[in-house]
């Protein structure tokens, strides 16, 4: 099952081993739209590196990229102190999305107990289990969301449904199929007329360089809006639904997701409009429950947001300055959203209200105590 975007007559994951069996190949995101190049990573170290400076991003890849680096590290020492170390270094690279640890936590489980001379082949089959398993959760997650969008085209026959989102949440950000993106694309491949509002989404415009790519890659109706254009076309209408990924759900259904976030959902809220969060589990903290509170919010630096990359007139591309010179600027990547802004939860079992107890229905094995 996968559904690869095609990219110059090439169908691709976000992540796959290199024809020599043990590098990693993933897709630079730092340089699209307006280069399609692939980077190869062959240690620990550079899997750290992709995902810190966001050669890699969005929350499952993230996590199956440290699976892969875990499994780079112990080709050189399997040894518990190296194991430790790998998962350490890669562990501390971004705070906010929860995939990353989840996703370090299970490699350190599959492999702690096993021998040294069977760690490496557990650890890329492990690597591979968990990449092929987010593929699996990214299209249950389009098939529930579709039918939320069925029900809202067949109250308007003929007319597209008018889809907006933020930061990018596609086939870019997990191994394949996306999660807020996911049902958009089975909609339109069953024929349903979508549209979509592409936040641009300052500060490193993911929106309308990653999501945009995206759907011109595979013929879906869109347009790029600037991040404050949407409280205005829900006003007056242009909105059916808006549907975002996340980087962390806390067991009560706070949701950590892209800077701007929140103050969509608000927007949302005032007109009436459907606000939807998708999401595999392994998104969610099960441990936490006041995201305000206690989801880490990651910093970034100042230069994300005075400079942008752009391609010139002359078809050059660089980064280009915005800001007036000598001037500060505070950069947070994420805001979180309260439950009580949020439509529904579309998970790969089914879609929860936000709440404890809406998570707790659907995951039981994961929320015993939790919900009560």
């Amino acid at each position: 099952m996968g559904f690869h975007v095609n990219i110059h007559g090439r169908h691709y994951r976000t992540i796959w081993l290199d024809e020599d069996g043990w590098g990693v190949r993933v897709i630079d995101q730092t340089r699209l739209p307006f280069h399609f190049e692939t980077v190869r990573l062959s240690t620990a170290d550079e899997a750290a590196h992709a995902i810190r400076h966001m050669t890699v991003r969005g929350a499952p890849l993230i996590g199956a990229t440290a699976a892969y680096g875990v499994a780079l590290a112990l080709r050189v020492d399997s040894s518990n102190p190296a194991l430790e170390q790998a998962l350490a270094l890669l562990g501390a690279t971004r705070p906010t999305a929860v995939n990353l640890h989840w996703a370090l936590a299970r490699m350190r489980r599959r492999l702690i107990d096993l021998p040294q001379a069977e760690r490496v082949a557990a650890a890329y089959a492990e690597a591979g289990a968990i990449c092929d398993e987010d593929v699996a959760l990214c299209h249950a997650i389009g098939e529930h969301g579709l039918g939320v969008i069925r029900e809202i085209a067949a109250k308007k026959p003929g007319a597209p449904v008018n889809i907006l989102t933020h930061c990018n949440a596609g086939w870019l950000a997990t191994v394949d199929w996306g999660t807020a993106l996911a049902p958009i694309y089975l909609a339109h491949d069953a024929g349903i007329p979508v549209h979509v509002w592409v936040d641009e989404t300052r500060p490193r415009n993911q929106g309308a360089a990653l999501t945009a790519y995206e759907l011109g890659s595979h013929g879906v109706p869109h347009a790029v809006i600037v991040d404050n254009a949407g409280g205005h076309l829900m006003q007056h209408g242009e909105v059916d639904m808006v549907i975002v990924g996340s980087d962390r759900t806390t067991a009560t259904g706070d949701v950590a997701n892209k800077i701007g976030t929140y103050l969509k959902a608000l927007a949302a809220k005032d007109n009436g409009v459907p606000f939807y969060v998708a999401l595999p589990s392994p998104t969610i903290d099960w441990a936490l429950r006041d995201g305000l509170k206690e989801i880490p919010i990651e910093e970034r630096a100042g230069r994300e947001v005075t400079h942008l990359f752009g391609q010139g007139e002359d078809g050059s591309t660089g980064f280009f300055q915005v800001a007036a010179p000598g001037s500060a600027a505070c950069n947070p990547a994420f805001d979180v959203t309260p439950a009580r802004l949020v439509t529904g939860l579309i998970t790969e079992r089914g879609i929860a209200p936000a709440s404890a107890e809406g998570l707790a229905k659907l995951f039981p094995e994961m929320t015993s105590g939790v919900a009560a």
